[in-house]
């Protein structure tokens, strides 16, 4: 007799709040700050009256304990924001680094023609999203389809004159990747 596992409330809280964080404030009515910070007191709140009761522990919790590390608190405790990969205006005050030689890019297959002759664009997000190592790139492929992992010759790129910050999370991030600069 097969059993199905219960659902993680945690994860469906981490995929709630990415919306509402990343994306889609006024879906619960949220207001963020041109740094994409929300107040904790009115999320919570928020969350509450559109179906999704969360205390600030289990919201605490899951900021903590994420292993993506998404989410980020600010020192007080008092407002809470997306790490990257917003698509709503914000200015996440990230400052110009230089980047490692190599970084990597996961996505799927079914992707690479049109990365190939376009490089990778940053789309409705404010930044291409880059990672350290080639495992990370890979988990992220898997989340799309089936994955490829393209190597970004991203000390080069910054030579040339591109931007490079890094979040919070280690998430590298860059406005484009001209396809000159990828490899697999």
């Amino acid at each position: 007799m097969a059993t199905s596992a219960a659902p993680d409330p945690l994860r469906h809280l981490s995929k709630f709040l990415s919306l509402v964080l990343r994306h889609q404030p006024q879906t619960i009515g949220l207001s963020l700050d041109a740094a994409g910070w929300a107040d904790v007191d009115d999320l919570l709140q928020r969350l509450s009256q559109h179906g999704h009761p969360t205390d600030r522990a289990q919201l605490q919790q899951l900021v903590a304990g994420s292993d993506k590390q998404r989410f980020a608190l600010s020192p007080d405790g008092r407002r809470i924001r997306a790490n990257q990969g917003h698509s709503v205006p914000v200015e996440l005050g990230y400052t110009p680094q230089a980047p490692p030689e190599l970084l990597y890019h996961g996505t799927a297959t079914r992707h690479l023609a049109a990365i190939r002759a376009e490089g990778l664009r940053r789309g409705e997000r404010h930044h291409v999203h880059l990672s350290p190592d080639a495992d990370t790139a890979h988990r992220v492929g898997q989340r799309h389809g089936s994955p490829v992992v393209l190597t970004v010759r991203a000390g080069d790129l910054h030579r040339q004159g591109h931007p490079f910050f890094v979040s919070d999370n280690g998430v590298w991030l860059t406005e484009a990747v001209p396809p000159q600069f990828l490899g697999e």
